[in-house]
């Protein structure tokens, strides 16, 4: 049961960074659209400026995961470190993942 739960954190993680960055850079680029800013640009920019909100958000904030480093060094859980460590690079590549899906629908501009 406690793994299929870290199971399906570790998916949410990834999905979330990934949605933050499409959603991010394609609303972004409707707004490029409506005030007459290049918008491919525009959203290859802020596909690339989004990265760290989209891990920010898939983890939750950050005392949530100084908290989970805390328990795991000083009460003896190297597991809580491990899972913790799993999630943001989950959540990592789901902010890459986005950035590049955004990066191949706009063939690179501007970047």
């Amino acid at each position: 049961m406690k793994e299929e739960l870290f199971i399906v954190t570790f998916l949410n993680c990834y999905f979330v960074a990934l949605g933050v960055i499409l959603g991010g850079s394609l609303v972004g680029g409707i707004s490029a659209f409506l005030t007459g800013a290049p918008p491919y640009e525009t959203i290859a920019r802020l596909s690339q400026s989004l990265k760290i909100w989209g891990l920010v958000a898939a983890i939750g904030g950050t005392f949530d995961v100084i908290s989970t480093f805390e328990r795991g060094i000083f009460n003896g859980a190297p597991i809580d470190i491990f899972k913790q460590t799993l999630l943001i690079i989950s959540a990592m590549a789901g902010a890459q993942s986005g950035a590049k899906l955004i990066q191949w629908l706009t063939q690179g501009s501007a970047m």
